[in-house]
């Protein structure tokens, strides 16, 4: 058995309700799963590039971008309903099966194309100088307060999430932060034990925001477009 190295794994099924196509769809003259790929490579951390995908059109391109594709994804693990680190599960665990062994496992997904190589390799810093079994990727909000976040009613009246930091004035709440799909690291074992990346003592590893920008819907890709077009 081979061992030895980290392995990024970039899922990436062939549905996607909100944003069709999405993952092959073109940004700026190159399909989206392109920017991950290359984050992935040009970071060289890694023994092996793995785009996790059901979709012989997906997987084509991403063999053309210089990734592996060792295998399609079960059906069963293609809906939108199964949990992501299943996925990336399912891939060192196939590939264990036919001797190859990573003692660190990185989620890059490729919804999250602004997420550079830089970002791959800072991240990895952390990942290594702390001594967490996992370490997933955050980014502090923008210029609404999640302390002031509100429940509304179908009626249309309101609840506070937090009443009494509704009373306070937001320089004066903790700062919080909301994790974001860009770069998730994991010791293989510890994510076969616990079959999720949010195991216990999990850190964060903070990303610039215009950096974090996690595709889902047709807002998020007109923002993440304008952004990649400043650069």
């Amino acid at each position: 058995m081979s061992t030895g190295g980290a392995i990024a794994v970039i899922p990436a099924r062939g549905g996607s309700r909100r944003v069709p196509r999405k993952n092959i769809r073109e940004m700026h003259g190159r399909p989206l799963l392109a920017y991950s790929v290359e984050a992935a490579l040009r970071s060289g951390l890694f023994a092996r590039v793995v785009v996790s995908t059901d979709d012989a059109e997906i997987a084509a391109v991403a063999r053309a971008l210089g990734a592996d594709v060792p295998f399609l994804r079960a059906p069963a693990l293609a809906d939108d309903m199964t949990p992501v680190s299943r996925v990336t599960i399912d891939v060192v665990d196939r590939l264990e099966v036919v001797g190859e062994a990573y003692p660190e496992v990185c989620q890059l997904m490729p919804n999250c194309p602004l997420r550079t190589a830089d970002d791959v390799k800072a991240s990895h810093r952390q990942f290594t100088d702390r001594p967490a079994e996992a370490q997933i990727s955050v980014a502090r909000y923008g210029w609404q307060s999640p302390w002031w976040a509100m429940r509304r009613a179908p009626d249309g009246s309101l609840d506070p999430l937090f009443p009494d930091a509704m009373r306070q004035r937001s320089q004066d709440l903790p700062e919080l932060v909301c994790p974001t799909g860009a770069v998730w690291w994991a010791r293989t074992d510890a994510l076969r034990r616990a079959g999720t990346f949010h195991l216990a003592g999990r850190t964060g590893w903070e990303i610039d925001w215009t950096h974090a920008i996690d595709i889902d819907t047709e807002e998020d890709w007109r923002l993440a477009d304008a952004l990649m077009g400043r650069s």
